[in-house]
Protein backbone atom coordinates (compact mmCIF):
# COMPACT_ATOMS: atom_id res chain seq x y z
CA UNK A 1 0.00 0.00 0.00
CA UNK A 2 2.86 2.37 0.88
CA UNK A 3 4.51 1.65 -2.48
CA UNK A 4 1.28 2.54 -4.29
CA UNK A 5 0.94 5.76 -2.32
CA UNK A 6 4.57 6.69 -3.04
CA UNK A 7 4.07 6.03 -6.75
CA UNK A 8 1.00 8.26 -6.80
CA UNK A 9 2.84 10.99 -4.95
CA UNK A 10 5.87 10.90 -7.22
CA UNK A 11 3.50 11.18 -10.16
CA UNK A 12 1.88 14.26 -8.62
CA UNK A 13 5.24 15.90 -8.01
CA UNK A 14 6.57 15.02 -11.47
CA UNK A 15 3.43 16.36 -13.14
CA UNK A 16 3.98 19.70 -11.45
CA UNK A 17 7.59 20.05 -12.61
CA UNK A 18 8.32 22.75 -15.16
CA UNK A 19 4.80 24.16 -14.90
CA UNK A 20 4.43 27.87 -14.36
CA UNK A 21 1.78 29.11 -11.98
CA UNK A 22 -1.45 29.88 -13.77
CA UNK A 23 -3.42 33.13 -13.68
CA UNK A 24 -5.93 33.61 -12.12
CA UNK A 25 -4.08 32.03 -9.18
CA UNK A 26 -5.78 28.65 -8.55
CA UNK A 27 -6.51 27.84 -4.89
CA UNK A 28 -8.13 24.48 -4.14
CA UNK A 29 -11.13 24.15 -1.81
CA UNK A 30 -12.07 20.61 -0.76
CA UNK A 31 -15.18 20.74 1.43
CA UNK A 32 -18.28 18.66 2.10
CA UNK A 33 -20.88 19.85 -0.37
CA UNK A 34 -22.92 16.63 -0.14
CA UNK A 35 -23.67 13.95 2.45
CA UNK A 36 -24.61 14.37 6.09
CA UNK A 37 -21.60 16.64 6.70
CA UNK A 38 -22.93 19.08 4.10
CA UNK A 39 -24.82 20.81 6.91
CA UNK A 40 -21.40 22.14 7.90
CA UNK A 41 -19.65 22.12 4.52
CA UNK A 42 -22.22 24.28 2.76
CA UNK A 43 -21.60 27.05 5.28
CA UNK A 44 -17.89 26.74 4.55
CA UNK A 45 -18.46 27.03 0.80
CA UNK A 46 -20.37 30.27 1.40
CA UNK A 47 -17.50 31.65 3.49
CA UNK A 48 -14.87 30.70 0.90
CA UNK A 49 -16.87 32.28 -1.95
CA UNK A 50 -17.33 35.52 0.00
CA UNK A 51 -13.58 35.67 0.58
CA UNK A 52 -12.87 35.12 -3.11
CA UNK A 53 -15.32 37.86 -4.08
CA UNK A 54 -13.89 40.29 -1.53
CA UNK A 55 -10.26 39.64 -2.47
CA UNK A 56 -10.82 39.93 -6.22
CA UNK A 57 -12.93 43.07 -5.84
CA UNK A 58 -9.88 44.68 -4.26
CA UNK A 59 -7.37 43.71 -6.90
CA UNK A 60 -6.69 40.08 -6.05
CA UNK A 61 -2.99 39.36 -5.53
CA UNK A 62 -1.44 42.72 -6.45
CA UNK A 63 -3.54 42.88 -9.61
CA UNK A 64 -3.82 39.18 -10.38
CA UNK A 65 -7.15 37.60 -9.37
CA UNK A 66 -7.48 34.35 -7.47
CA UNK A 67 -9.76 31.53 -8.60
CA UNK A 68 -11.16 29.04 -6.12
CA UNK A 69 -11.45 25.55 -7.54
CA UNK A 70 -13.98 23.51 -5.59
CA UNK A 71 -13.98 19.75 -5.18
CA UNK A 72 -16.72 18.03 -3.19
CA UNK A 73 -14.95 16.16 -0.38
CA UNK A 74 -18.30 14.90 0.97
CA UNK A 75 -18.06 13.34 4.44
CA UNK A 76 -15.83 10.28 4.00
CA UNK A 77 -12.13 9.70 3.70
CA UNK A 78 -11.97 8.28 0.16
CA UNK A 79 -13.87 11.19 -1.36
CA UNK A 80 -11.59 13.64 0.41
CA UNK A 81 -8.51 11.82 -0.90
CA UNK A 82 -9.87 11.91 -4.46
CA UNK A 83 -10.66 15.62 -4.09
CA UNK A 84 -7.12 16.37 -2.95
CA UNK A 85 -5.59 14.32 -5.79
CA UNK A 86 -7.71 16.08 -8.40
CA UNK A 87 -6.85 19.52 -7.06
CA UNK A 88 -3.13 18.73 -6.93
CA UNK A 89 -2.63 16.87 -10.21
CA UNK A 90 -5.40 18.12 -12.51
CA UNK A 91 -6.14 21.64 -11.30
CA UNK A 92 -2.54 22.50 -10.34
CA UNK A 93 -3.59 24.51 -7.30
CA UNK A 94 -1.02 26.39 -5.25
CA UNK A 95 -2.60 25.25 -1.96
CA UNK A 96 -5.74 23.68 -0.52
CA UNK A 97 -8.33 24.86 2.03
CA UNK A 98 -10.01 21.76 3.47
CA UNK A 99 -11.24 19.17 4.22
CA UNK A 100 -14.28 19.59 6.51
CA UNK A 101 -13.73 16.76 9.00
CA UNK A 102 -10.68 15.90 11.10
CA UNK A 103 -11.18 12.26 10.17
CA UNK A 104 -10.86 13.21 6.50
CA UNK A 105 -7.78 15.33 7.23
CA UNK A 106 -5.95 12.36 8.73
CA UNK A 107 -6.56 10.50 5.44
CA UNK A 108 -6.20 13.25 2.82
CA UNK A 109 -3.60 15.63 4.26
CA UNK A 110 -0.76 13.08 3.86
CA UNK A 111 -1.45 13.14 0.09
CA UNK A 112 -0.78 16.90 0.05
CA UNK A 113 2.15 16.50 2.41
CA UNK A 114 3.90 14.04 0.11
CA UNK A 115 3.19 16.27 -2.91
CA UNK A 116 4.43 19.32 -0.94
CA UNK A 117 1.21 21.28 -1.30
CA UNK A 118 0.24 23.54 1.65
CA UNK A 119 -3.05 22.73 3.36
CA UNK A 120 -5.12 24.95 5.64
CA UNK A 121 -7.73 23.07 7.66
CA UNK A 122 -10.78 25.29 8.15
CA UNK A 123 -12.57 23.05 10.68
CA UNK A 124 -10.16 20.27 11.67
CA UNK A 125 -10.01 20.59 15.45
CA UNK A 126 -8.92 17.15 16.61
CA UNK A 127 -5.64 16.57 18.41
CA UNK A 128 -2.70 15.92 16.07
CA UNK A 129 -3.85 17.70 12.89
CA UNK A 130 -0.87 20.11 12.50
CA UNK A 131 1.47 17.22 13.29
CA UNK A 132 0.37 15.34 10.14
CA UNK A 133 3.17 17.07 8.25
CA UNK A 134 5.18 20.19 7.52
CA UNK A 135 2.70 21.37 4.87
CA UNK A 136 -0.37 21.08 7.15
CA UNK A 137 -1.71 24.00 9.21
CA UNK A 138 -5.17 24.97 10.42
CA UNK A 139 -7.22 28.11 11.02
CA UNK A 140 -9.57 26.20 13.36
CA UNK A 141 -8.59 26.34 17.00
CA UNK A 142 -8.13 22.89 18.58
CA UNK A 143 -11.04 21.47 20.48
CA UNK A 144 -8.85 21.12 23.57
CA UNK A 145 -8.69 24.94 23.76
CA UNK A 146 -12.26 25.85 22.77
CA UNK A 147 -14.51 23.11 24.20
CA UNK A 148 -13.78 23.56 27.97
CA UNK A 149 -15.32 27.04 27.82
CA UNK A 150 -18.77 25.50 27.28
CA UNK A 151 -18.61 23.42 30.47
CA UNK A 152 -17.38 26.35 32.53
CA UNK A 153 -20.31 28.41 31.20
CA UNK A 154 -22.80 25.63 32.04
CA UNK A 155 -21.49 25.59 35.62
CA UNK A 156 -21.86 29.34 35.82
CA UNK A 157 -25.48 29.10 34.65
CA UNK A 158 -26.23 26.23 37.06
CA UNK A 159 -23.71 25.91 39.92
CA UNK A 160 -25.64 22.93 41.32
CA UNK A 161 -24.54 20.62 38.49
CA UNK A 162 -22.77 17.55 39.87
CA UNK A 163 -23.51 14.59 37.57
CA UNK A 164 -22.58 14.52 33.90
CA UNK A 165 -23.63 12.19 31.08
CA UNK A 166 -21.32 12.07 28.06
CA UNK A 167 -22.45 10.91 24.61
CA UNK A 168 -20.23 10.80 21.54
CA UNK A 169 -19.95 9.46 17.98
CA UNK A 170 -17.41 6.68 18.19
CA UNK A 171 -16.85 6.49 14.40
CA UNK A 172 -15.71 10.12 14.03
CA UNK A 173 -12.15 11.12 14.92
CA UNK A 174 -13.13 14.65 15.88
CA UNK A 175 -15.92 13.51 18.20
CA UNK A 176 -13.61 11.00 19.87
CA UNK A 177 -11.01 13.72 20.38
CA UNK A 178 -13.58 16.22 21.62
CA UNK A 179 -15.21 13.86 24.11
CA UNK A 180 -11.80 13.22 25.64
CA UNK A 181 -11.42 16.94 26.24
CA UNK A 182 -14.95 17.24 27.61
CA UNK A 183 -14.47 14.35 30.03
CA UNK A 184 -11.12 15.65 31.26
CA UNK A 185 -12.61 19.11 31.77
CA UNK A 186 -15.64 17.74 33.63
CA UNK A 187 -13.43 15.80 36.03
CA UNK A 188 -11.14 18.80 36.50
CA UNK A 189 -14.21 20.84 37.47
CA UNK A 190 -15.06 18.26 40.15
CA UNK A 191 -17.99 16.75 38.24
CA UNK A 192 -18.93 13.08 38.33
CA UNK A 193 -19.18 11.43 34.90
CA UNK A 194 -22.03 9.03 35.63
CA UNK A 195 -22.41 7.47 32.17
CA UNK A 196 -20.62 7.45 28.81
CA UNK A 197 -22.75 6.49 25.81
CA UNK A 198 -21.50 5.84 22.26
CA UNK A 199 -23.30 6.13 18.93
CA UNK A 200 -22.59 6.28 15.19
CA UNK A 201 -22.85 9.40 13.00
CA UNK A 202 -25.27 7.40 10.82
CA UNK A 203 -27.63 6.61 13.73
CA UNK A 204 -31.13 8.05 13.82
CA UNK A 205 -32.60 6.18 16.81
CA UNK A 206 -30.99 7.03 20.16
CA UNK A 207 -33.49 5.35 22.47
CA UNK A 208 -30.86 3.16 24.14
CA UNK A 209 -28.45 6.03 24.82
CA UNK A 210 -31.20 8.38 26.01
CA UNK A 211 -32.70 5.75 28.34
CA UNK A 212 -29.31 5.13 29.93
CA UNK A 213 -28.78 8.87 30.31
CA UNK A 214 -32.14 9.36 32.01
CA UNK A 215 -31.46 6.42 34.32
CA UNK A 216 -28.10 7.96 35.30
CA UNK A 217 -29.87 10.96 36.84
CA UNK A 218 -27.37 13.29 35.17
CA UNK A 219 -27.98 17.03 35.49
CA UNK A 220 -25.71 17.96 32.54
CA UNK A 221 -25.49 16.18 29.18
CA UNK A 222 -22.52 16.68 26.85
CA UNK A 223 -22.90 15.64 23.20
CA UNK A 224 -20.03 15.22 20.70
CA UNK A 225 -21.32 14.35 17.25
CA UNK A 226 -22.11 15.93 13.90
CA UNK A 227 -25.05 18.12 12.99
CA UNK A 228 -27.52 15.47 11.82
CA UNK A 229 -26.91 12.80 14.48
CA UNK A 230 -26.20 15.32 17.23
CA UNK A 231 -29.34 17.30 16.43
CA UNK A 232 -31.50 14.17 16.47
CA UNK A 233 -29.95 13.08 19.75
CA UNK A 234 -30.76 16.43 21.37
CA UNK A 235 -34.32 16.20 20.06
CA UNK A 236 -34.84 12.71 21.46
CA UNK A 237 -33.30 13.64 24.81
CA UNK A 238 -35.87 16.41 25.23
CA UNK A 239 -38.78 14.38 23.86
CA UNK A 240 -38.10 11.59 26.37
CA UNK A 241 -37.99 13.98 29.30
CA UNK A 242 -34.48 15.28 29.95
CA UNK A 243 -34.80 18.81 31.36
CA UNK A 244 -31.23 19.77 32.37
CA UNK A 245 -28.60 21.76 30.49
CA UNK A 246 -27.03 20.36 27.33
CA UNK A 247 -23.54 21.20 26.08
CA UNK A 248 -23.03 20.51 22.38
CA UNK A 249 -19.71 20.09 20.64
CA UNK A 250 -18.38 21.85 17.58
CA UNK A 251 -20.18 19.45 15.24
CA UNK A 252 -23.48 20.97 16.38
CA UNK A 253 -22.20 24.48 15.82
CA UNK A 254 -24.44 25.38 12.91
CA UNK A 255 -27.89 26.86 12.43
CA UNK A 256 -28.49 23.95 10.09
CA UNK A 257 -29.28 21.83 13.17
CA UNK A 258 -32.38 23.98 13.84
CA UNK A 259 -34.61 22.04 11.45
CA UNK A 260 -33.17 18.80 12.87
CA UNK A 261 -33.81 19.28 16.60
CA UNK A 262 -36.41 22.05 16.05
CA UNK A 263 -37.73 23.69 19.23
CA UNK A 264 -35.78 21.11 21.26
CA UNK A 265 -32.54 22.89 20.24
CA UNK A 266 -33.45 25.65 22.65
CA UNK A 267 -30.88 26.19 25.40
CA UNK A 268 -28.01 24.09 23.97
CA UNK A 269 -24.66 25.64 24.93
CA UNK A 270 -21.83 25.57 22.36
CA UNK A 271 -18.32 27.02 22.60
CA UNK A 272 -17.28 29.17 19.65
CA UNK A 273 -14.07 30.14 17.89
CA UNK A 274 -15.89 33.03 16.23
CA UNK A 275 -18.36 35.77 17.04
CA UNK A 276 -20.04 38.20 14.62
CA UNK A 277 -19.38 40.82 17.30
CA UNK A 278 -15.59 40.44 16.98
CA UNK A 279 -14.64 44.11 16.49
CA UNK A 280 -11.86 43.92 13.88
CA UNK A 281 -12.34 45.74 10.59
CA UNK A 282 -11.85 42.47 8.71
CA UNK A 283 -14.72 40.86 10.59
CA UNK A 284 -17.07 43.79 10.24
CA UNK A 285 -16.58 43.74 6.46
CA UNK A 286 -17.26 40.00 6.45
CA UNK A 287 -20.37 40.37 8.62
CA UNK A 288 -21.71 43.17 6.43
CA UNK A 289 -21.22 41.16 3.21
CA UNK A 290 -22.73 38.02 4.76
CA UNK A 291 -25.77 39.81 6.17
CA UNK A 292 -26.38 41.61 2.88
CA UNK A 293 -26.61 38.30 1.05
CA UNK A 294 -28.11 35.92 3.63
CA UNK A 295 -30.06 38.24 5.97
CA UNK A 296 -28.54 36.74 9.12
CA UNK A 297 -25.28 36.68 11.08
CA UNK A 298 -22.47 34.52 9.70
CA UNK A 299 -21.73 31.24 11.50
CA UNK A 300 -18.35 30.01 12.71
CA UNK A 301 -17.81 27.52 9.88
CA UNK A 302 -18.27 30.23 7.24
CA UNK A 303 -15.91 32.56 9.10
CA UNK A 304 -13.19 29.92 9.38
CA UNK A 305 -13.38 29.03 5.67
CA UNK A 306 -13.25 32.74 4.81
CA UNK A 307 -10.17 33.07 7.04
CA UNK A 308 -8.53 30.08 5.34
CA UNK A 309 -8.83 31.63 1.89
CA UNK A 310 -7.77 35.03 3.21
CA UNK A 311 -4.63 33.66 4.89
CA UNK A 312 -3.62 31.92 1.68
CA UNK A 313 -4.21 35.10 -0.36
CA UNK A 314 -2.37 37.33 2.12
CA UNK A 315 0.64 35.01 2.08
CA UNK A 316 0.61 34.92 -1.74
CA UNK A 317 0.52 38.73 -1.80
CA UNK A 318 3.74 38.91 0.23
CA UNK A 319 5.47 36.45 -2.09
CA UNK A 320 4.26 38.32 -5.18
CA UNK A 321 5.89 41.52 -3.97
CA UNK A 322 9.25 39.73 -4.04
CA UNK A 323 8.67 37.93 -7.35
CA UNK A 324 5.53 37.84 -9.50
CA UNK A 325 3.56 34.67 -8.87
CA UNK A 326 3.17 33.80 -12.55
CA UNK A 327 6.96 33.63 -12.99
CA UNK A 328 7.29 30.86 -10.41
CA UNK A 329 7.39 27.17 -11.20
CA UNK A 330 4.51 25.53 -9.38
CA UNK A 331 6.45 23.22 -7.00
CA UNK A 332 8.71 26.07 -5.88
CA UNK A 333 5.77 28.40 -5.24
CA UNK A 334 3.95 25.74 -3.22
CA UNK A 335 6.97 25.40 -0.96
CA UNK A 336 7.41 29.17 -0.66
CA UNK A 337 3.71 29.59 0.09
CA UNK A 338 3.92 27.07 2.90
CA UNK A 339 6.84 28.99 4.44
CA UNK A 340 5.05 32.31 4.13
CA UNK A 341 1.78 31.01 5.63
CA UNK A 342 3.64 29.97 8.77
CA UNK A 343 5.68 33.19 8.93
CA UNK A 344 2.84 35.69 8.57
CA UNK A 345 0.39 37.48 10.86
CA UNK A 346 -3.18 37.87 9.63
CA UNK A 347 -6.14 40.09 10.46
CA UNK A 348 -9.15 37.90 9.74
CA UNK A 349 -12.80 37.66 10.82
CA UNK A 350 -11.51 35.41 13.62
CA UNK A 351 -9.35 38.29 14.83
CA UNK A 352 -5.58 38.46 14.61
CA UNK A 353 -4.03 35.05 14.12
CA UNK A 354 -0.63 33.49 13.56
CA UNK A 355 0.79 29.97 13.50
CA UNK A 356 3.36 28.16 15.57
CA UNK A 357 6.16 26.16 13.94
CA UNK A 358 3.91 23.11 13.59
CA UNK A 359 1.12 25.00 11.83
CA UNK A 360 -1.10 25.27 14.90
CA UNK A 361 -3.26 28.39 14.97
CA UNK A 362 -2.50 31.02 17.60
CA UNK A 363 -5.82 32.76 18.22
CA UNK A 364 -6.51 35.19 21.04
CA UNK A 365 -10.24 35.15 21.73
CA UNK A 366 -13.00 32.55 22.13
CA UNK A 367 -16.72 32.69 22.93
CA UNK A 368 -19.72 30.69 24.15
CA UNK A 369 -23.22 30.88 22.70
CA UNK A 370 -26.61 29.42 23.68
CA UNK A 371 -29.25 28.51 21.13
CA UNK A 372 -32.49 30.49 21.35
CA UNK A 373 -35.35 29.16 19.23
CA UNK A 374 -38.22 31.43 18.14
CA UNK A 375 -40.29 28.51 16.92
CA UNK A 376 -39.77 25.03 15.50
CA UNK A 377 -37.80 26.33 12.50
CA UNK A 378 -36.12 29.60 13.37
CA UNK A 379 -33.52 30.33 16.00
CA UNK A 380 -30.19 31.99 16.67
CA UNK A 381 -26.98 31.67 18.64
CA UNK A 382 -27.04 34.13 21.53
CA UNK A 383 -23.53 34.94 22.71
CA UNK A 384 -23.04 34.80 26.48
CA UNK A 385 -20.76 37.14 28.36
Amino acid sequence: MKRVALTVTLGLVAAAHAQKVQAPIPIGVALAQTGNVALLGQEQVIGARLAEKYINARGGINGTPIRLIFQDASGDENTAINAFQNLISKSNVVGIVGPTLSQQAFAADPIAERARVPVLGPSNTAKGIPQIGNYVARVSAPVAVVAPNAIRTALRLDPKIKKVAVLYAQNDAFSVSETGTFQETAKAQGLDVVTVQKFQTTDTDFTTQVTSTLNSDADLVIVSGLAADGGNLVKQLRQLGYKGLIVGGNGLNTSNIFPVCQQYCDGVIIAQAYSPAQPSAANQVFVKDYRAQYKKDPPQFAAQAYAGVQVMADALRVIDRRKKLTTWELPALRTELNKQILAGKYNTPLGELRFDKDGEILQKQFYVAQIKMKDAKNGSFVFLK
